[in-house]
């Protein structure tokens, strides 16, 4: 083990760029407004607030960057092992027990190393290599997309 060979959790973290949820909407773009009452989703008994189209400005310079950003994980697979797909959202409840925030704030995720079912609540760290790109879900419209290459609890 001692042979000097960095583990790639550790050279995951260390090459990635840490950004926040600010980063994320472009620079100059006001955070967006509802601008309507927004409307009842008969399908889910959802209310679904109207963003302006500031919701949907995505920052074009994180496209194809490697990155580490904190969130919060709501589950869309998962399996005995814990969760392979999920929103990574701001804070706790996003799109669960509130109106989902506008896609610029939300990032669809996919991780190849189960995350535990039983981490869940919990704050996390993602590291990965993000894109733009728009995607309806049934919990709300993504602006982001990650593939993630490690995942560790979020310890402030």
């Amino acid at each position: 083990m001692g042979s000097g060979v960095i583990m790639p959790s550790t050279a995951f973290a260390q090459d990635a760029r840490e950004i926040t949820w600010d980063d994320l909407i472009p620079p100059g773009t006001p955070y967006s407004e509802i601008i309507g009452e927004g409307e009842m989703d008969e399908a889910t008994d959802f209310w679904a607030p109207i963003y302006d189209e500031n919701g949907i400005k995505l920052n074009e310079t994180l496209s194809g960057a490697y990155i580490r950003m904190p969130g919060f994980v709501i589950p869309f697979e998962m399996d005995a092992e814990g969760v392979t797909e999920f929103m990574l959202v701001p804070y706790v409840g996003a799109c669960i027990h509130t109106p989902p925030p506008p896609a610029n704030q939300l990032v669809m995720a996919t991780a190849a190393t189960p995350w535990p079912s039983d981490e869940l609540w919990n704050p996390v760290w993602v590291t990965g290599r993000m894109q733009t790109q728009l995607q309806d879900t049934e919990l709300g419209q993504t602006g982001y997309f990650i593939q993630v290459d490690e995942m560790e609890v979020y310890v402030w």
